[in-house]
């Protein structure tokens, strides 16, 4: 039904240590002939690459993180960070190894034809599409809280998402990840200098600002272990998961790399950089704050700090916006142009599909943005619906693909089989956190929305 395959032998089944090369050739697998006479789409170093990864999802996921805390309590907070980040790793693992592999793959969606045929590939360009609209609204969001902060919402919150987004279709069109990836770097130092701003300043401050009291006692209701109910222990889930929801976004990074098999090392470094960071700040922030976090949480350490943090990373919001943008139109550019000597060249075809995809990814982003401006519900629908069907349960197909589907019956066995059984779990874990997350994402939704509604001029910078 899906077509026929060879069968891998024991050794390219498990030992990725000596993978096709494909740097070499003169005729890229996705982009085609790759010269001075058009963008040149392999360009990525590994730095660079390290910086596009850590970036596309710190600045996310940081803003949001210490209301898990105070949800779930700091213990399972922790654990439930840890666990989600050693499946996010693992399955980031695949994308490296699948994209060496099958070298013409670029998305998500290519590898879903790889392994399901056509109608594998359309499904997952749908819903990966979703996501791209989605962390692209998402990032619209985040830099029009900072600009309603800095300014104290000198105009309606719509005003502001607008401004983002031409801001984010203007820096967005630089034609590839190695331009952008300098973006990244100035992104990294802004957002971490802004919340290392934010820790410094709850842990100085007597008490965070309203609605904590200013006058007498108060209680930070600190919790070792949260007694959450269904609905809210999921909706914090969702937003962990969301925290490292760009994974699929690594297959366009690795596509543009100079060296892909560099990949794994930075990709391990830039989980293990986010995750430290991840746990100490979100921990630290709710140590302080307690129950009186703001969301997002730079608006946790008073009127004026919330400016400071909020100006110290409206670059690095902005870097994400970048990013997010440009991934979006590449999906679409790379789909739209694949086998025409428009996608490597300058002409003006080229450059028309270009600016035509980046602005339809910065529209598509604005209207979900407008509609859902509440920040932390936002990306719980986002981490419920879509994050698991683009950041598990694919990668566990695709090691099934390679690894197991074409293997002979009397070789599987022994640590294949082992490995088996984790990929079938973290598959299981994928479908239980996309139908019980997007439980809990409704009915947060559903009590958002009925207080603020779309298109709306309130602010959305947190409580002062």
């Amino acid at each position: 039904m899906f077509g026929a395959k060879k069968v891998l032998d024991e050794k390219t089944a498990l030992d990725d240590s000596n993978p096709p090369s494909f740097i070499q050739e003169k005729e890229d697998a996705v982009f085609g002939k790759v010269d001075e006479n058009g963008p040149n789409f392999r360009d990525l170093g590994e730095w660079g690459a390290l910086v596009l990864m850590t970036k596309s999802n710190l600045g996310l996921g940081v803003l949001a993180l210490p209301t898990v805390f105070s949800t779930l309590g700091i213990v399972p907070g922790i654990i439930c960070i840890v666990v989600v980040q050693s499946i996010i790793a693992y399955c980031s693992i695949i994308i490296g190894s699948f994209k060496i592999r099958h070298p013409e793959v670029y998305g998500l969606p290519d590898a879903g034809g790889v392994v399901f045929g056509r109608i594998g590939r359309e499904f997952l360009y749908l819903v990966y599409c979703i996501l791209l609209v989605f962390i692209t609204a998402s990032a619209l969001v985040g830099l029009s809280t900072a600009l309603n902060a800095v300014s104290a919402h000198g105009t309606c919150t719509a005003v502001f998402i607008a401004v983002a987004a031409i801001a984010g279709f203007l820096v967005g069109s630089l034609r590839t990840l190695g331009k952008v990836s300098w973006i990244g770097w100035a992104g990294i130092v802004s957002i971490v200098a802004s919340i290392v701003t934010l820790t410094v300043g709850v842990g100085v401050q007597e008490r965070p600002p309203l609605p904590a009291p200013q006058e007498g006692p108060w209680d930070k209701d600190l919790k070792i272990f949260g007694n959450p109910t269904f609905a809210q222990a999921m909706s914090a889930i969702n937003i962990i998961v969301f925290s490292y929801g760009s994974t699929p976004i690594y297959f366009g990074i690795v596509s543009e790399m100079k060296e892909p098999r560099k990949y794994a090392r930075m990709m391990v470094v830039s989980i293990k950089f986010i995750t430290v960071l991840y746990l100490v700040i979100g921990s630290v922030v709710y140590f302080y704050c307690g129950q009186y976090i703001a969301q997002p949480a730079l608006g946790s350490a008073g009127v004026v700090l919330k400016k400071v943090c909020y100006g110290i990373a409206i670059p690095g919001l902005l870097a994400s916006l970048t990013i997010f943008v440009h991934v979006s139109g590449k999906n679409m550019f790379v789909r739209i142009l694949a086998g025409s000597k428009h996608l490597q060249s300058n002409s003006i075809t080229h450059w028309a599909t270009w600016l035509g995809c980046t602005g339809a990814a910065t529209v598509g982003g604005y209207i979900i943005a407008s509609a859902i401006p509440i920040f932390g519900s936002l990306i719980s629908l986002i981490g419920a619906i879509i994050c698991p069907l683009v950041c598990i349960i694919p990668y566990t197909l695709m090691w099934w693909h390679d690894h197991w589907r074409y293997v002979p019956v009397g070789e599987r066995k022994g640590r294949r089989v082992f490995v088996a059984v984790v990929n079938a779990v973290f598959f299981v874990v994928g479908v239980f956190l996309m139908v019980g997350g997007t439980y809990g994402a409704v009915v947060d939704l559903v009590n958002t929305t009925a207080v603020n509604g779309p298109w709306t001029c309130a602010d959305n910078s947190g409580s002062v």
